[in-house]
């Protein structure tokens, strides 16, 4: 992908689209990369029993998925200068099949001063928002 250049971009642009499917196997991959093995995570049982409507994807690992959209259009992860979000619902990942997390990007601000862009991103799940705020400046 071809890096953008902040005189190409225009406040509403969309920088793209991310599908990421998640099952029970990446939760695991994610848990031993992390070393977050809460059972809310892996247990159908325990996580219930708590509340959650069965076992849900770490929010860390949705967060992660979703700025990677703005990574691949910058061309380079160290563009990204800050990130952040707030946490809004769980994504329940279910025993069979997948949990599909849909983000999208969009210009929501430009600092000709700094030449960097602040990139919005709706972050959703069957149609519900998973992540809320969520924000990555990029410089170029």
């Amino acid at each position: 992908m071809t890096r953008p250049e902040y005189s190409d971009l225009s406040v509403g642009d969309e920088i793209g689209t991310r599908t990421v499917e998640v099952d029970r196997a990446r939760l695991v991959r994610y848990a031993g990369a992390s070393g977050d093995f809460n059972p809310i995570h892996w247990n159908e049982r325990f996580a219930t029993e708590v509340g959650l409507p069965g076992v849900i994807a770490h929010g860390m690992f949705t967060m992660g998925a979703a700025v990677a959209l703005v990574e691949e259009w910058a061309g380079d992860p160290a563009a990204v200068v800050d990130y952040q979000t707030r946490f809004s619902r769980p994504v329940p990942v279910p025993d069979q099949g997948v949990a599909v997390v849909e983000v999208v990007g969009v210009v929501g601000a430009l600092d000709a001063d700094a030449s960097t862009a602040r990139i919005d991103l709706a972050v959703t799940f069957e149609g519900a928002r998973v992540l809320m705020k969520t924000q990555a400046v990029v410089r170029l």
